[in-house]
């Protein structure tokens, strides 16, 4: 199973890592620690060092609640960041987390390689014809509703199920204007209660069938740190205690703020398979 990063094959039979830099003032765990230029490029210079395979970078805050943004507003933060970059690390392959089909085409003019779209095209219907205009790999998350919505709508029958439906119909529509490589990211904590993660987390290998690359995203997140009653400044041990799951469940990529734990992960589930 392999993704086309600007002329590169990534090889995803092995799992790879995604480190995360927030360059947002609120995000949920590391919002205002990257807003300068120096602290971006040292924290991605760490990840790499660690190694992260991909960068995602973001500008727009997608915690429950966040608030909203304008489009010139998440470009200002963005785009220059994205141009240091690939300027001091040329080999860098950097996602671009954001919804916007106008942010996602100046960040890969910008050097991008990859979009990472929390409504899997639902929140811009010109994201999906976009990005199979550019030709770079695109990872659809699943979610309800917007970040300012999201914690309303999470009512599911038989999340698992509506989940996979979800896909089904949005790897469709991504076929249908020529995207070639997907990825698929169940989203959690997106319209969902810490209950329907976990259970998405416990059937993740059902999204096997969809034949396609799957992301697991759950660095930090409330259904770790409100589960152990803490706090997401000491949920890393739940973190690593998650993603380990998820490499055993099927995931190809971790997306983590905490790159050298997550690669100890994919090394030891990597040892168990010898």
């Amino acid at each position: 199973m392999k993704i086309n990063c600007k002329g590169t094959l990534i090889d995803l039979s092995k799992p790879k890592v995604m480190g995360i830099l927030n360059l947002t003032p609120d995000s949920f765990y590391d919002g205002g620690r990257y807003k300068n230029m120096e602290a971006a490029i040292d924290q991605v210079r760490t990840m790499l060092d660690d190694g992260a395979t991909f960068i995602d970078v973001g500008a727009y805050s997608s915690r429950p609640g966040a608030v909203d943004i304008s489009v010139e507003e998440e470009e200002l933060r963005l785009i220059p960041v994205i141009e240091q970059l690939v300027t001091l690390f040329p080999e860098i392959i950097i996602s671009v987390d954001t919804f916007r089909a106008s942010v996602a085409r100046k960040a890969i003019a910008a050097g991008a390689a990859m979009i990472n779209d929390i409504s899997a095209g639902q929140l811009d219907p010109e994201m999906m014809s976009t990005v199979g205009e550019l030709g770079v790999p695109y990872i659809m998350m699943h979610m309800r509703g917007t970040p300012q919505t999201m914690k309303e709508l999470a009512v599911y029958e038989n999340i698992t199920k509506e989940v996979l439906h979800y896909f089904s119909e949005r790897v469709a529509v991504a076929r249908s204007h020529k995207i070639n490589d997907l990825i698929v990211d169940p989203g959690f904590g997106f319209a969902k209660t810490a209950n329907h993660s976990f259970e998405l987390l416990n059937k993740l290998a059902i999204f096997k069938q969809l034949d396609l690359p799957i992301l697991a995203g759950v660095s930090r997140k409330s259904m770790i740190y409100k589960t152990l009653e803490t706090s997401p400044d000491k949920a890393l041990n739940g973190t690593t205690v998650l993603n380990t799951i998820a490499i055993n469940k099927g995931a190809h990529i971790l997306r983590v703020h905490d790159v050298k734990e997550a690669m100890e992960v994919v090394t030891l589930c990597e040892a168990c398979l010898v």
